[in-house]
């Protein structure tokens, strides 16, 4: 799963810390947190004059299936104050569901569309998610991670944030 956000939250403040809370809670509700990518720090895409986001890629756990999976995200997201407006706008908290054992979907009401359909070109999903698992492929494609890396515009700005100590 991937995670976002770019606004301080008025209960846990910076975006960073406002994605743990939301890491832990989705623990209390029973996704175990595997791993956790170092933390980014990513301009906006498409290019904006919103802050820059702060973005992780995290390996969860759970024995609930995509479309339930993805509705936890989705409540989690709405308990933490997500107001879901226009596409690409600002937000407090973003919880994606990338790939989910490597199943496709078309997705539709109520359900995941999986892969993600946008995460192929996303620097701030492909580099945390290399962090995480470097010998991943596209489900979809076949692409290995490395070659989607590589194919990244070069105007989407990502840097590790400072004090990281690595994938974990």
């Amino acid at each position: 799963m991937a995670l976002g956000g770019n606004l301080d939250h008025p209960t846990w403040g910076p975006p960073r810390r406002a994605l743990e809370a939301a890491l832990a809670e989705l623990a209390r509700r029973g996704v175990a947190v595997r791993r956790v990518s170092r933390w980014y720090r990513t301009a906006p895409v498409p290019v904006s004059d919103q802050p820059w986001f702060v973005n992780a890629v995290a390996e969860v756990e759970t024995g609930l299936d995509a479309d339930a999976l993805l509705a936890l995200l989705h409540a989690v997201e709405d308990d933490f104050g997500r107001v879901r407006s226009v596409p690409n706008a600002a937000r407090l908290i973003d919880l994606d569901l990338l790939d989910y054992r490597g199943v496709t979907s078309p997705g539709g009401p109520g359900k995941a569309t999986l892969p993600h359909p946008r995460m192929a070109g996303r620097a701030f999903v492909l580099r945390p998610l290399a962090d995480l698992a470097p010998g991943w492929r596209h489900p979809v494609t076949g692409q290995p991670i490395a070659a989607l890396v590589a194919a990244l515009p070069p105007e989407q700005g990502i840097e590790v944030m400072s004090g990281e100590a690595g994938p974990g």
